[in-house]
């Protein structure tokens, strides 16, 4: 592409060319006239000196007539060559010399005006391709300066236009994709246009797969088809809470859609949110599952004292036997409320934010010791073994009677769990960043789809036996915070009708 200055360089050549040869075609028409008529007098006064000078000669009348038209006829002849050529050269020869003197003197003009218009003009266009960095030279002496500096404001406003546009769009996208809550939009014939990560990492598809494509090849859930359906007919807010089934999995949603107004009203698509409210779900159950088992926990023994109360008040303190024995079953009773009660005031202890242990470095193997002793008279009474594999070596940093606790509940369950006559096998070491106890028994046994709830409060494997040993239902709730009180890990392994396996992995402490 030719530059401004280039061709307005060239058009003004031509123009001047076609006045120089217009004018040269003027002059070469009146100037010969000019030229003849001066030509014919000139000749007329030297052909009257050569006569005067032949007057004085003594040539005969007849010999000075020949001399005098031979002049006459040479003159004539040298004016119809030469003189007509001469002056074509000459005007030329001017012509030439004015094109140039006009060329130079143009180019000069041209380029002091030209180029500042051809560089607003470049610059003009890299704005509108979008470059917002590049400015205009101000020059104040080709006279544009008000123009370049106008397109520089331009350009500078433009710029900064575009960096608050990037930056609220890194925002939004930053916003969108960190947003815990599934997004997706759908443009008003039912393709998809945005969704964030959340959404991506439900529905466990890649962004490419989904953006562009209509909704309903996502393979979304029925319900929240018909959800996203019922917004495209009504075009108005709604609100729905939904359950989502994916890899045998339940998700509660709490679905909020909104239709997407742009100017003038118009109605550009939908935007649908989800928020997952499957813990909240989980945490309410927990609650009304805590509140049934703590009122069926205090029932069972407030029953049985009131019961045996009222039996002795009608009479039957008077029978020696059957008072002491209902004595004997309300202290059984009183006590089992008492271990519920002291219980759960534990666990509330320890579910509470900021709970710590102090921590000081503990010998595995007294822990070990102490809880067997403590434990002693189940094992007695069962006639049950333990075999125990330990390294005296390994100290961790604990609490010494939290970690009793926890050997305690665990050695119970084991115990309570197990037929007569089997054994408890205990195994005591380290690693690289713990020290390790594990309890093996040989009993009943947890299935598959139990050992991710046996740490939940009141869940019991076998409900009868448990309650039939006075347990509370509430210890290995308190285990798993207390381990976790210590920064360490408890690990379940079992199989039904050959035992479990409770490894517990405790930080060590560094020498």
């Amino acid at each position: 592409m030719k530059s401004f200055q280039s061709r307005i360089l060239r058009t003004y050549s031509i123009l001047i060319s076609l006045i120089l040869v217009g004018l040269g075609i003027v002059l070469g028409q009146t100037f010969p006239i000019f030229v003849e008529r001066e030509t014919d007098e000139v000749m007329r006064s030297q052909v009257e000196m050569v006569e005067e000078y032949l007057f004085t000669t003594e040539l005969t009348e007849q010999q000075q007539h020949a001399i005098t038209q031979q002049l006459n006829d040479n003159l004539q002849g040298l004016d119809a060559t030469t003189g007509q050529w001469s002056i074509w050269l000459f005007l030329f020869a001017l012509m030439l010399i004015t094109f140039l003197v006009a060329f130079f003197i143009g180019s000069n003009i041209f380029k002091k005006y030209a180029q500042p218009v051809e560089h607003l003009t470049e610059t003009a266009m890299e704005l509108a391709r979008g470059n917002y960095r590049i400015r205009a030279f101000e020059d104040e002496f080709s006279g544009m300066s008000k123009l370049s500096n106008s397109i520089n404001i331009l350009a500078r406003n433009l710029h900064d236009i575009s960096v608050m546009r990037e930056n609220e769009k890194e925002r939004l996208k930053t916003l969108i994709e960190n947003m815990g809550s599934a997004l997706i939009m759908i443009d008003r014939n039912g393709i998809v246009t945005i969704v964030n990560r959340s959404f991506l990492e439900q529905l466990q598809i890649m962004a490419k797969q989904v953006e562009g494509q209509p909704f309903r090849e996502l393979g979304l859930s029925e319900e929240l088809e018909k959800f996203i359906d019922r917004l495209f007919l009504t075009e108005s807010l709604s609100r729905e809470q939904m359950e989502l089934h994916r890899n045998l999995h339940t998700y509660y949603m709490d679905a909020y859609g909104a239709p997407v107004i742009g100017e003038h009203g118009r109605w550009l698509g939908i935007v649908v949110v989800m928020h997952d409210i499957t813990e909240l779900k989980k945490l309410e159950q927990v609650r009304k599952d805590f509140v049934a088992n703590v009122s069926h926990e205090l029932k069972t023994p407030i029953t049985s004292i009131k019961g045996f109360s009222e039996t002795l008040l009608y009479g039957a303190y008077k029978n020696e036997e059957t008072l002491l024995s209902f004595l004997e079953i309300m202290y059984k009773e009183s006590n089992r409320m008492q271990m519920l009660i002291n219980d759960l005031l534990d666990l509330s202890k320890v579910e509470q934010i900021g709970f710590e242990v102090a921590l000081n470095e503990v010998k595995l193997s007294e822990v070990l010791h102490r809880g067997i002793e403590m434990t002693s008279h189940l094992v007695e009474g069962k006639n049950m073994a333990i075999e125990k594999t330990v390294d005296d070596q390994v100290i961790v940093l604990g609490d010494m009677n939290r970690l009793i606790q926890i050997m305690m509940n665990l050695l119970t369950n084991a115990l309570t769990y197990s037929p007569e006559n089997t054994t408890i096998h205990i195994r005591i070491f380290q690693n690289k960043k713990y020290g390790v106890f594990q309890i093996q028994d040989e009993g009943i046994g947890i299935s598959g789809h139990e050992i991710d709830r046996i740490f939940e409060r009141f869940y019991r494997v076998d409900r009868a036996r448990s309650r039939n040993s006075g347990g509370t239902g509430l210890g290995l709730a308190i285990v798993k915070h207390l381990v976790e009180a210590h920064h360490g890990l408890i690990k379940v392994e079992s199989e039904v009708g050959k035992g479990t396996i409770f490894t517990v992995s405790i930080p060590i402490a560094k020498s």
